[in-house]
């Protein structure tokens, strides 16, 4: 415990330093407020920069609140999983490279608190700026379109906090395992690429963590398949789990390669 104290203080101290622990919340909170905002105004945007004739109208749809929570959810499941995979991608590679590992690894450290501490400092950033954000967005919703069920926000808010920290793990261990560089390309590969496949080819199968957040809202909305959520939730923990072992594991295994 006292390890990962120590470690963690180490990881907070960092993120204030590039200035993390301001931007990566502000642009949660930013794409929160900016859709329920952008969608209620879209006419009048139109009207003003559009040069369109006078007499022309475009009809809108009227738009649920689940609808914009969940516009909301698409631009973090893009915007959010770049800035988890390229903000991130270098958080044990870069130590390595640069020689902080091999002033940690000297001393009678635990990789289990190591790893923990990269998991919780992530955890309070890429979760909590997300939750802030989506609370931000529920609040413009309420006030523009009207409100959503709590109970059902809830359960939608922590199903996705359990695939943001699915993505989280696929990051460390992929920084654990490759150089900087390369650990952002396979992160981008599991978070991007794989959850555009599923959306294209989902259709076959039922069951996978890159279905989370389509399940999330269908929390939301109160019309959800339970059996394939709970398994698609069992499977991402235990994923979750692999890959957090597996990337003290190559932590340990990849001290050699810390340059001195």
């Amino acid at each position: 415990m006292n390890n990962f104290s120590i470690l963690f203080q180490k990881e907070w101290r960092e993120n204030v330093r590039n200035f993390k622990i301001l931007w990566i919340p502000l642009v949660f909170i930013l794409f929160g407020i900016s859709e329920p905002l952008m969608y209620h105004y879209l006419p009048q945007i139109l009207n003003a920069v559009g040069n369109m004739p006078s007499d022309m109208v475009f009809p809108l749809p009227d738009y649920t609140p689940e609808q914009i929570i969940m516009s909301t959810i698409g631009q973090y499941q893009f915007i959010g999983m770049l800035i988890v995979a390229f903000g991130f991608a270098g958080i044990i590679a870069r130590e390595r490279r640069n020689g902080t590992a091999t002033m940690l690894y000297v001393r009678p450290i635990a990789y289990t608190s190591y790893v923990f501490s990269k998991l919780a400092i992530m955890g309070i950033l890429i979760i909590g700026s997300a939750c802030v954000g989506l609370l931000a967005n529920v609040y413009y919703t309420y006030i523009l379109y009207g409100a959503v069920d709590a109970v059902a926000f809830i359960g939608f808010l922590g199903t996705y906090s359990i695939w943001l920290l699915f993505a989280i793990s696929v990051v460390i261990c992929a920084s654990a395992a490759f150089p900087t560089g390369i650990a952002s390309v396979i992160s981008i590969f599991w978070l991007v690429v794989l959850q555009l496949v599923d959306g294209l080819l989902g259709a076959y199968w039922t069951i996978s963590p890159w279905k989370l957040p389509m399940y999330a809202g269908q929390i939301l909305t109160g019309s959800f398949d339970k059996t394939p959520y709970l398994w698609s939730l069992t499977v991402t923990i235990m994923m979750v789990v692999l890959l957090l072992v597996g990337a003290i594991y190559i932590a340990k295994r990849n001290v050699a390669k810390a340059k001195i």
